[in-house]
């Protein structure tokens, strides 16, 4: 594949090489990491490295087995058969990426489970077929962990079943240069951003229940690029997604004047 088609992404340890051995294996994935630091971009990045299709799911509470799986619609001929995702994915070799799983419901979950074990294959029971998974498809979960509590948890014996990595934002040099590709800005805004990042994300669990995300870097970087002065920009792209509380909101733009100055 030409490197222009493949998403930019840059490498904080051996995460690459990891999944391209769990692929040539056929070993499912599990991804975990706070929001907003690079998991679906690596998941990406990856796929499109390897040459294979994504289907990317993002797991809610109202997430069904057919959902996933597939289910029987009513047309002008009848009634038909439509394919859910990881049922196209596992058909073309595909990888599938259900992101933050442990927001979907348990019963769904379940019916990943054939596909991670020696068997790897999707059962289908509205239709009796059973699909054997190809080498090339690959199943892979991500979640936080930052959000799980007993009511949403990923059990044990789900886990087991999974090679796993851990991520988290990246060192600062390599997330200047992360900004600096994906925005433009400058190498001195690019610094003061991550030092403003690494401020704020000291307040997690003390004044904010979510740190400021890489994401959210790039976010205030393409608004300070494309001309919003660094005050304004920074309240838009972080400060007002981190908080609706306004005493909260009031002492994030104290840090972010003090370290990104207008």
């Amino acid at each position: 594949m030409n490197q222009q088609q493949i998403p930019f992404y840059l490498s904080q340890g051996n995460e690459t090489e990891l999944f391209q051995h769990a692929w040539n294996n056929q070993l499912p994935v599990m991804i975990k990491g706070p929001t907003g630091c690079g998991k679906t971009r690596f998941i990406e990045h990856m796929a499109a490295k390897l040459g294979r299709p994504l289907y990317t799911v993002s797991c809610h509470d109202d997430l069904t087995a057919a959902d996933l799986v597939g289910r029987h619609l009513i047309g002008e001929q009848g009634t038909f058969w439509v394919d859910g995702p990881l049922t196209r994915a596992v058909r073309e070799g595909a990888i599938c990426y259900l992101d933050e799983v442990v927001e979907a419901r348990k019963d769904t979950t379940v019916v990943i489970h054939p596909l991670t074990d020696d068997r790897r294959i999707l059962p289908i029971e509205r239709t009796g077929e059973t699909l054997k998974a190809p080498p090339e498809f690959m199943l892979v979960v991500s979640y936080n962990p930052g959000y799980q509590n007993i009511l949403k948890g990923m059990k044990p014996s789900t886990r087991q079943r999974f090679v796993g990595m851990t991520f988290d934002f990246p060192a600062p040099e390599l997330e200047e240069e992360i900004i600096r590709r994906e925005s433009g800005v400058d190498e001195k805004t690019a610094k003061a951003l991550v030092k403003l990042g690494n401020a704020l994300r000291v307040l997690k669990d003390h004044d904010l229940e979510e740190a400021a995300s890489t994401r959210l870097l790039i976010y205030a970087a393409r608004l300070i690029r494309s001309g919003m002065n660094n005050s304004d920009a920074c309240l838009a792209a972080m400060a007002e997604p981190l908080t609706d509380d306004l005493e909260t909101r009031g002492a994030l733009m104290e840090v972010i004047n003090i370290s990104l100055p207008r």
